[in-house]
């Protein structure tokens, strides 16, 4: 739960005003009546979210001033998240308000708990675009060359990679299509003492099997048909540096063998060629499928299993790191926004619910290229979940607002914890919260004695 911030609200009426300020009391709140004095709160107090009114003097029955009061904080502060509130008579206007920048709109008459859980996730949401910014400055001290994450099995995994590659051995890299193997490969070359090196990649699954021999050991003149002059494989043309085997699980069978003996004597032969030829290389090698269960089955040589998986990793699943979803669509939204010269202000709503609710059974992969389409196509200052095409993807099903509440706290907690070493006292502060309240929510979301994981969520 993001319980610390800075919350402005712009209401022209004063006991409206006095009421949220008491009901929205987790945050820091700023109030103001019109136009003039919120954008000097903007401007000196920088808040992060805020309640704005539509119906603001000189024309409390009409838009006008509400819309120009946005589209002036949009101009001085892009990444604060507007909450436009308005009267039915004005519904019409909230809607434009939203094409404009606004986050999102809320219908008066004011329900606190509803207008709390819209402001509490607006927050939210502007301290994961805060993080991201700082990450894309200066990456995050866990994280590795190429990868941007703040989950914490990702950061192990990043943790193990730096110590991988320090050394010599070889190392399997494990994970669904679409999670970035090879980013950690090429982390692992770019950490390593072979840095200096070349980085040489080969997918095994996208080589036909008659040609893949030459294409890793290389081929002597007149080895076969075509062959017209010698040439080295990709083993030689690593030489001194690394070599990325993708889909290792799909090399034939003959290969493998192959493979394991250069492995045991770091020598090759060319196809066709007598002379064997010594190559000074490290092996990462990368793949989606079950290697134990290949060797169960006869597809995969044990043996050469055990000398590729020295060192092994295993990539989460993008499903499985709810907490970088977000924040790598904003990022690959800037990216993709600035090479196509687009000026969007960030993702709807509909969009940010789209994304964190999908399955992305093609992993980040996939969430690349739906944010690279929709940069394309958006017609607005903001993608939608249209520009997306997810408003049929799979999804988790629609949750209670308590839901809602619970996994927030859950992942705030889990975040706190995790920088505080496991100190209830240090955690407490960093959630802005008192040492009491923080052991009832361990208790309520049944975290273990020492805070470090819950047993079980209702998220």
């Amino acid at each position: 739960m993001e319980s610390s911030g800075t919350l402005l609200i712009v209401d022209d009426d004063a006991g409206l005003r006095r009421q949220l300020e008491w009901a929205l009391e987790e945050w820091t709140v700023f109030t103001a009546g019109d136009r003039s004095t919120a954008m000097e709160n903007v401007r000196e107090q920088r808040p992060s979210v805020v309640l704005l009114d539509l119906g603001l003097p000189p024309d409390p029955d009409g838009p006008t001033e509400g819309v120009a009061t946005l589209e002036a904080i949009i101009a001085f502060a892009p990444a604060t998240k507007v909450i436009v509130m308005s009267g039915q008579t004005q519904r019409e206007y909230a809607v434009q308000a939203v094409a404009r920048g606004a986050y999102d709109f809320y219908h008066k008459p004011i329900e606190i708990e509803a207008l709390r859980l819209i402001v509490q996730r607006a927050f939210h949401l502007f301290s994961l675009e805060e993080e991201n910014r700082r990450l894309a400055v200066a990456p995050r001290n866990g994280a590795l060359p190429g990868i941007l994450t703040t989950n914490t099995d990702m950061l192990q995994v990043c943790d193990d990679i730096r110590k991988f590659a320090q050394t010599s051995v070889s190392v399997l890299i494990l994970g669904e299509s679409g999670t970035g193997k090879e980013l950690l490969a090429r982390a692992t070359h770019q950490l390593s003492r072979r840095s200096d090196g070349p980085f040489v990649a080969i997918n095994c699954a996208a080589i036909p099997e008659n040609l893949i021999e030459a294409e890793l050991f290389g081929y002597e003149r007149g080895a076969f048909t075509g062959a017209v002059k010698t040439t080295p494989g990709k083993v030689e043309v690593a030489e001194g540096g690394t070599l990325f085997l993708d889909e290792i699980g799909d090399l034939p069978l003959a290969l493998q063998a192959k493979l394991f003996r250069f492995l045991q004597e770091r020598k090759i032969e060319r196809v066709g060629g007598r002379q064997t030829i010594a190559v000074d290389v490290r092996i990462v090698s990368a793949t989606n499928s079950n290697l134990r269960e290949g060797i169960a089955t006869g597809r995969f040589r044990e043996e050469l299993f055990y000398r590729l998986s020295e060192a092994s990793v295993s990539i989460p699943p993008l499903r499985d790191r709810p907490d970088d979803t977000v924040m790598l669509a904003m990022h690959f939204l800037r990216r993709f926004a600035a090479e196509n010269k687009r000026q969007l202000l960030g993702f709807a709503p509909d969009a940010l619910a789209a994304i964190s609710h999908c399955q992305w059974r093609g992993n980040v992969r996939e969430l690349e290229n739906r944010v690279k389409r929709a940069v394309v196509v958006a017609d607005g200052p903001q993608v939608t979940v249209d520009d997306l095409d997810l408003s049929d993807a799979d999804s988790s099903p629609v949750v209670t607002l308590k839901d809602w509440r619970d996994r927030a706290e859950v992942q705030a907690i889990t975040r706190a914890m995790s920088q505080a070493g496991g100190n209830v006292s240090k955690a407490a502060k960093l959630l802005d919260v008192s040492r009491p309240t923080l052991y009832q929510l361990l208790r309520q979301h049944n975290f273990e004695t020492n805070g470090s994981a819950p047993k079980s969520t209702s998220a």
